[in-house]
């Protein structure tokens, strides 16, 4: 009999423990890309993505394929999720089809849509709510440089977004201190774990990681004026790193606007940790469709 279907729409789909192992399989990924090269095969992966992407869609797309699966790419002008068809459609129809799905949408509640539906594992790669995979890599980042992550500290700048949202989420399970900057209007949606301040310089006091994201998300280009001129106190500069902890890190999920909320300065310095995190998308998407996967694969249709 196949496992009960698990989905991976925020990282409180899994527990403790289980984030601890995929870290581990993270690891493991990365130490030899070719280890589990045949774990998929057989299998098709749908990404139907709303929002275009270069590092979810690439990492996810090269992550099934080295794991011996295939994969077929939807985009919004493919489907028009939710224009054309109801969700819950497209969900029961590509579960008959497909083994996994990853969903890349505005509203958190479509990703939802998608799990409540799907008869097949459903990956949230991207919604307004959250961002589970970019926490995941970026929990592995901080646990590859530092060699642990309990009693990190990690400063959060900028815009309370849905980066945000899943790192805290992350941060609280496995015992890093968030320090969080937003301005007062920007702050991240309530329930958010992680100490506020609404002067960075506050924020970033005693951390071992300044992070930072864009200021203006995909859908919120109508508000990019107003946003430039709130948020130019938050750029991640030198200056503000000299307030850190000595010899203090940066992350950016990227991509990056250089010169608004990062300096160039800063994303080429040896401080930076941005390509590592980068990288460590595909093995740490690597690691969770081998537990979501590997788990459901006999099942029936």
């Amino acid at each position: 009999m196949p496992s009960k279907i698990r989905h991976f729409l925020t990282l409180a789909d899994v527990s403790a423990p289980e984030l601890m192992a995929l870290l581990a399989k993270t690891a493991e990924c990365k130490r030899s890309r070719r280890r589990h090269h045949a774990a998929l095969a057989g299998q098709t992966v749908a990404l139907v993505f709303q929002k275009p992407s270069m590092r979810t869609r690439v990492a996810f797309e090269v992550a099934v394929l080295q794991l011996g699966g295939s994969v077929v790419y939807l985009g919004q002008d493919d489907i028009r999720l939710g224009e054309r068809e109801p969700i819950k459609d497209v969900a029961r129809v590509l579960s008959r089809y497909v083994d996994a799905i990853v969903a890349r949408t505005f509203a958190h509640s479509d990703a939802e849509a998608f799990a409540r539906y799907a008869s097949c594992p459903v990956i949230n790669g991207l919604s307004d709510g959250a961002h589970p995979c970019q926490a995941l890599a970026d929990l592995f980042t901080l646990q590859e440089h530092f060699g642990r992550l309990q009693g990190l500290k990690v400063a959060y700048i900028g815009d309370g977004n849905n980066v945000l949202h899943s790192l805290a989420e992350g941060c609280a399970m496995l015992g890093v201190t968030l320090s969080v900057a937003t301005p007062a209007d920007y702050k991240p949606q309530p329930g958010t774990l992680g100490d506020w301040h609404e002067d960075p310089r506050q924020a970033v006091k005693g951390a071992q990681v300044i992070y930072t994201d864009v200021w203006v998300s995909m859908g919120q280009e109508q508000e990019r004026e107003q946003r430039l001129k709130v948020f130019q106190p938050y750029q991640v500069n030198e200056a503000l790193l000299k307030g850190a902890a000595a010899g203090a890190r940066v992350m950016h999920c990227l991509p990056a606007h250089r010169a608004e909320e990062i300096t160039d300065e800063v994303m080429e310095s040896p401080r930076s940790l941005i390509v590592d995190q980068a990288e460590n998308r595909l093995h740490a998407q690597k690691a969770l469709l081998l537990f979501l996967m590997t788990r459901t694969k006999t099942r029936s249709r």
